[in-house]
């Protein structure tokens, strides 16, 4: 499983996204210090009921909630614009 499926599959599981784009930067950063680590660049648009009530801190942490480990070894950065279906 390549990386986008994998942070596709656990977006998924964890929030039921209506809309999801997972978009790989990490050609982008080729020699910066998170490439050499082997950690990537990616970009998130996420649409989800389940951020009903919750402001945007809250919502980036059930993102890295959901992202769990793959936050330390497999994503060096990530750039989140997360959504309600109303707000998107």
């Amino acid at each position: 499983m390549n990386r986008i499926e994998m942070i596709r599959e656990k977006l998924t599981v964890s929030l039921s996204p209506e809309n999801l784009e997972i978009i790989d930067r990490s050609h982008e950063h080729v020699g910066h210090e998170g490439a050499k680590a082997g950690g990537g660049h990616f970009d998130v648009i996420i649409v989800t009921e389940a951020f009903n009530g919750m402001n945007t801190v809250q919502r980036h942490r059930a993102i890295y909630a959901a992202l769990g480990d793959a936050m330390k070894s497999e994503i060096h950065a990530l750039s989140i614009r997360a959504y309600t279906p109303e707000e998107f």
